[in-house]
């Protein structure tokens, strides 16, 4: 049972992972241009275009793709209840789950941003023209900028990296 709860994590994580980065590019006004935005749309548009059709993108945010990475941590929530023999108490813990589910996004939406930040250094040590680094960048640039006006490069190392990591892992541990 702990090899198909493993295996459902990895296949709903990827998913959602997927809706969520769409969501974030395009609300950060990442170029989809390149290779990762062109992975991104391909992989994602089998859900994310019927859910346009319903749900329209306003002021700049494409709530389709939010609402399909809910709606798989919300699925693989269910998946779990039922399959770990708790599913007749489903209806009262409706709440929860979708509790549970908006703080699986929110954790994802964390992840996504530390992997980006970890990405962001190693790139700018080992290619910085490589073409996952400007996609990057601009997902960075909103956490960095701020951190960037106060926190001084100090002798051409920039710690603003590292304070953004730190604070969102102590973010983490409040989701």
């Amino acid at each position: 049972m702990q090899a198909l709860f493993f295996l459902l994590n990895a296949i709903a994580g990827f998913f959602a992972f997927l809706f969520l980065l769409r969501f974030l590019m395009q609300w950060l006004r990442v170029s989809f241009s390149g290779q990762l935005g062109h992975f991104v749309v391909t992989t994602t548009n089998w859900a994310v275009k019927p859910l346009r059709r319903v749900i329209p993108g306003w002021r700049g945010f494409d709530w389709a793709s939010l609402l399909a990475a809910f709606v798989v941590q919300l699925a693989l929530t269910l998946l779990v209840v039922i399959l770990s023999g708790a599913g007749e108490s489903l209806p009262d813990a409706l709440p929860f789950l979708l509790l549970a589910a908006v703080r699986g996004v929110l954790r994802l939406t964390i992840y996504i941003f530390i992997g980006a930040l970890i990405m962001q250094a190693v790139l700018s040590w080992v290619n910085p023209f490589s073409p996952l680094a400007a996609p990057v960048q601009q997902l960075t640039r909103p956490l960095l900028d701020p951190l960037r006006r106060v926190i001084p490069v100090i002798s051409g190392v920039d710690l603003s990296l590292l304070v953004a990591i730190l604070l969102l892992q102590m973010l983490l541990i409040y989701v």
